[in-house]
């Protein structure tokens, strides 16, 4: 079953990780005695410290290029991953049947509703937790996030108001409401929905969602996402059969 946590109450567990230097988890003591005072600050920034930073693109082993953002003292590609191939050149599979997709437990890939022409652009593919743990998918350099890292992304844009401040404004690309959206990061999220385990498409427009490399369990992985109708940065266990985003950061 999908655990979800809000990013308030994870903001502290993920700070409270890291100051212990400790694996991520999800029972935890709101009571303790942590160093986590000194840790906000040093995550923790207000929104004039915001930095927009695109002084260079970054290209896959396909050729596609990003742009990037520099977010307080991480920099991050300011688009989906879009690749077909892993960093050493060799290929991912790429799974449109929703049959084979349900079926699948090693790496794979796929674009929303199998249209790769309406969605790649702007939107890049979904890649399952399979080939996310491979840590070949992002650009020599880069690599997926931890959660720790998300978290302090989250903490940097601003905890509750974090979903609107990561989030592209507008209805263009999220459904109305869109509700807080100020994109103030630089990072433009988008919602290119994912696909579930039984190869199914979800929340085009509705909702972004982004793999961590963290595992939840031996076949389960950490994420976050967004949402059109809050501006709030939930954070998930999802099976590595389902299909999400990927964001890159440099290492």
């Amino acid at each position: 079953m999908k655990r979800i946590i809000t990013a308030t109450i994870l903001s502290l567990i993920c700070i409270l990780a890291i100051a212990q230097n400790q694996k991520f988890i999800a029972n935890y003591d709101v009571n303790q005695d942590t160093p986590i005072d000194t840790l906000r600050q040093q995550t923790e920034k207000s929104e004039d410290n915001l930095i927009f930073d695109a002084s260079f693109s970054l290209e896959d082993k396909e050729g596609n290029s990003y742009d990037v953002v520099r977010i307080g003292n991480q920099i991050w590609m300011a688009e989906n991953l879009k690749t077909a191939k892993y960093n050493d050149g060799t290929d991912i599979p790429l799974i449109s049947d929703y049959k084979a997709w349900s079926e699948l437990a090693s790496p794979g890939y796929c674009w929303y509703r199998n249209d790769n022409g309406s969605y790649k652009a702007d939107y890049g593919a979904l890649y399952n937790g399979y080939s996310v743990s491979t840590g070949k998918l992002c650009p020599v350099g880069f690599h997926v996030p931890s959660i720790e890292e998300w978290m302090i992304l989250v903490n940097f844009a601003g905890e509750n108001l974090a979903g609107g401040n990561l989030k592209e404004i507008g209805t263009k690309y999220w459904m109305s409401p869109n509700y807080g959206a100020t994109n103030t990061s630089g990072f433009t999220a988008l919602p290119g929905g994912s696909r579930g385990g039984y190869g199914t498409y979800f929340d085009e427009g509705l909702r972004g969602h982004w793999w961590s490399i963290s595992e939840g369990d031996s076949i389960s992985l950490w994420d976050i996402s967004l949402a059109s109708s809050n501006s709030k940065v939930t954070l998930s266990s999802d099976n590595k059969k389902s299909g999400l985003s990927v964001r890159c950061i440099k290492d």
